[in-house]
């Protein structure tokens, strides 16, 4: 059943500038954004933070439950504080994937990230967002990019925030984020059957804004 209110579902890997696209078609559509990812990095940095373990679930949900999580511009606030910078590191990548195979902790997360489902429309982004989420998105799309390109944006990324990183570790830790997100129980990451992939390998972040955007014109024009 599609939902009254418009939602563009993102998946993909990590580093396959989901983000950053989703963030754009949001703008340039006037529609709500979630990142669902931050929410997991959130999780982990603040239970880092409180010396809680990313195994301790009974822990993390209640780390969930006091919460006050939004999306303001460009910022994330964790409880009025910006932790935009904080949950950008590396630690809290990997944090976001270790914590992210918790299953209460994701059933408790679900309701929190349909909240967004809000006029004039949506554009979420995750690994589960058209699997499971949103399975009645009117548009999914899957983005993608080679395991080396996106290991190169990282480390870019990263070098650019001041983060001293060496290349072949960023790449490794790449792979094995990709190994837990598809091999995990819970909503692993997956392109589903009725997903529009796009390879961004060749593409800049304008062209795939471009393409989604012109893709759900054309959705909506014969809706």
């Amino acid at each position: 059943m599609i939902s009254p209110v418009p939602v563009i579902a993102i998946d993909g890997p990590s580093a396959s500038g989901k983000g950053t696209v989703a963030k754009l078609v949001a703008q340039k559509l006037g529609f709500h954004y979630l990142d669902s990812g931050s929410i997991y990095r959130t999780i982990a940095y603040t239970s880092h933070q409180q010396n809680i373990s990313w195994n301790n679930e009974i822990m993390l949900i209640k780390i969930l439950e006091k919460a006050v999580l939004s999306f303001k511009n460009d910022q994330i606030l964790l409880n009025g504080k910006d932790v935009s910078e904080a949950i950008r590191t590396e630690e809290a990548g990997r944090g976001a994937s270790e914590v992210a195979v918790h299953k209460k902790l994701r059933a408790a997360i679900l309701g929190f990230q349909r909240d967004f489902e809000k006029s004039p429309g949506l554009v979420s982004e995750g690994r589960d967002m058209a699997s499971v989420v949103f399975p009645h998105a009117c548009m999914k799309i899957f983005l993608t990019a080679s395991t080396q390109i996106r290991a190169e944006r990282r480390y870019k990324q990263l070098i650019s925030k001041g983060n001293s990183v060496n290349m072949d570790s960023v790449l490794d830790e790449i792979i094995l984020r990709d190994e837990r997100d598809l091999k995990r129980e819970i909503s692993p990451l997956l392109k589903t059957e009725d997903a529009i992939e796009i390879d961004t390998d060749t593409l800049s972040i304008s062209d795939a804004v471009d393409k989604i955007t012109h893709l759900y014109s054309l959705k909506s024009q014969t809706s």
